[in-house]
């Protein structure tokens, strides 16, 4: 993978970016997404992000190298601050996170968020605590996507800000409301296996000599859930 030639699950987070927008990616790596959407001229201004060293000089050296310095800029820099006021970003990429690091990276710079209109975010696990902060802070899904690359299920979720109230039920929280009434393939796999290993965490909790009644409690109601959706798809 390159900038010329994105993996599918950064070419899909890229095709919710809008033509001409000003896009702010965070965790950029070596900006391989932003310099991809520069080079089809679908941005008008790019942030490559990063918080550690080794990666945000890849991301300079990949800039210089495709000759897009007067595009995009790297910058190292803590979340959402790689972002200033006169960059006028309206919208922010996050991509390859765990859901808990993207809730606290968004919470983190919401002074960054005062203009941003999109979010597109791929949480690699904890998928219901994005869409949960979404909701409380007036970001409504539009959008959502499920793909299997490389033995991994990735979640694309693609939001923008609204004026009103946003809720979404605890199963459109855990599945995603879209990917709930597509129910495709890999979102029945993805599942499926999830059922497995929150089935034997209940077994190994109900062994335990202290049942943890919190956490079982929890686990039994996922379970619910997900057997819910499971069977609905079958019918």
């Amino acid at each position: 993978m390159d900038a010329k030639q994105l993996s599918q699950r950064l070419a899909t987070v890229g095709a919710f970016v809008k033509p001409g927008a000003r896009v702010a990616d965070i965790g950029s790596d070596h900006a391989y997404l932003p310099a991809n959407l520069a080079l089809n001229h679908q941005i008008s201004y790019g942030i490559a992000g990063e918080v550690v060293q080794g990666p945000f000089e890849n991301a300079r050296h990949e800039i210089q190298k495709l000759g897009l310095t007067d595009v995009l800029v790297a910058r190292l820099a803590d979340g959402l601050a790689a972002i200033e006021p006169t960059d006028r970003i309206d919208t922010v990429t996050i991509a390859g996170m765990g859901g808990p690091l993207i809730r606290h990276i968004l919470e983190q710079g919401a002074p960054q968020l005062v203009d941003v209109q999109r979010l597109i975010l791929e949480p690699n696990v904890g998928e219901a605590t994005v869409r949960e902060w979404l909701a409380a802070n007036q970001f409504q899904i539009v959008a959502e996507r499920i793909l299997a690359e490389d033995g991994h299920t990735y979640e694309i979720l693609c939001a923008d800000r609204v004026d009103h109230a946003v809720t979404y039920t605890a199963a459109e929280q855990l599945f995603g409301p879209f990917l709930l009434t597509e129910q495709s393939p890999v979102f029945i796999a993805k599942w499926q296996r999830e059922l497995q290993r929150v089935n034997a965490a209940v077994a190994q909790m109900q062994r335990a000599k202290v049942i943890p009644a919190e956490h079982l409690a929890r686990a039994n109601a996922k379970i619910k859930l997900i057997e819910g959706v499971l069977t609905d798809a079958s019918k």
